[in-house]
């Protein structure tokens, strides 16, 4: 399914994701809290319940798992 264009969205989530490295690199939150959330975040999204959003939520949750699978919210050597 392709991501809808929505600039808001995107723009919150370079905000999110910029904030959990800033934490990270402030050393506020360690890595450990920042991959819970991020878990949390498509845990919450893969078991919404079922009805008209299924789709939406689906894509979300695969979003988050990619950017967990990448690791672009915690700078990793």
């Amino acid at each position: 399914m392709p991501l809808p264009n929505d600039t808001s969205g995107t723009a919150a989530l370079a905000i999110c994701e910029s904030l959990l490295l800033a934490l990270n690199d402030h050393n506020i939150l360690p890595e450990t809290e920042i991959v819970g959330i991020l878990k949390d975040a498509a845990a919450a999204h893969e078991n919404a319940p079922t009805g008209d959003e299924d789709a939406l939520h689906a894509a979300v949750a695969t979003l988050i798992n990619g950017i967990l699978d990448g690791g672009n919210s915690v700078r990793r050597p």
